[in-house]
């Protein structure tokens, strides 16, 4: 599965789409919602529950599963569940995996060119979230304390403090009381979500041209096999296979 390029200018926005030929990912669980169209034709996403063909997918965050979207033309968007439009998208989903069908497709891609530009992607991207919502409100409540929490941490450059005493300090809660509202908010414990955002910082660091030792530095990474473990749980491949299929970031 190609995965989005990214600048090294800062971090993944909350909604990131790309499009590019599909792949066959291993069994694996990511934090970032994510919509897969086919173009055309169909792809098929299994999970521990089902094996599910269709046009397109809506994924919720942190739900195991392996995409086959060989041979097709995919439009892949990533969401930030924290987000204004990952929240929208969230309440608009009733199970772990939503199939998109045809017609829902054409609606979906009939304001998207074939050659669209990054600025067009994005719109089309945070519009796609609205139209999948079905005008829902969205359900989750994130606690004030962890959304600053989760500000600060988008904006603290690789290397910053985040042990638990530097991090409930920053959110302005007990280390007990951070714990606990930092899962009822987000929806897992704060170690893996850390770890999540140590991987995009990587990806990034990868679309920048950096060889895979280098941006396990700068990702914060013990090692690239560290790193490329945590590639192949939370992407279903590792961050060699990733990188062969990245184009540069400009």
């Amino acid at each position: 599965m190609q995965l989005p390029v990214v600048t090294a200018a800062g971090v993944w926005p909350p909604v990131l789409v790309t499009t590019g030929p599909g792949a066959r990912s291993e069994a694996h669980a990511h934090h970032a919602m994510h919509l897969v169209l086919a173009r055309s034709g169909t792809l098929a996403v299994t999970t521990a529950a089902a094996l599910v063909r269709a046009a397109g997918i809506v994924t919720a965050p942190d739900v195991e599963h392996a995409l086959d979207a060989r041979g097709v033309d995919i439009v892949l968007v990533f969401f930030d569940p924290e987000s204004d439009a990952g929240e929208r998208l969230r309440a608009g989903l009733s199970a772990p995996i939503r199939a998109i069908d045809p017609g829902e497709r054409a609606a979906l891609l009939a304001d998207l060119p074939l050659r669209a530009t990054p600025e067009q992607l994005h719109a089309w991207g945070h519009a796609a979230a609205d139209r999948l919502s079905r005008g829902t409100d969205a359900a989750r409540v994130i606690h004030p304390r962890v959304r600053r929490l989760l500000r600060a941490l988008r904006s603290a450059p690789p290397g910053s403090d985040t042990s638990l005493p530097a991090l409930a300090q920053l959110a302005g809660l007990s280390e007990g009381r951070l714990v606990h509202a930092f899962r009822d908010s987000v929806g897992i414990p704060l170690r893996p979500y850390l770890l999540w955002q140590k991987l995009q910082r990587a990806v990034i660091a990868m679309a920048a041209g950096e060889p895979l030792a280098r941006a396990a530095q700068s990702a914060g990474f013990a090692d690239a096999a560290h790193m490329s473990r945590t590639f192949r749980r939370m992407f279903g491949m590792t961050a060699s296979e990733l990188q062969r299929s990245m184009p540069r970031a400009p």
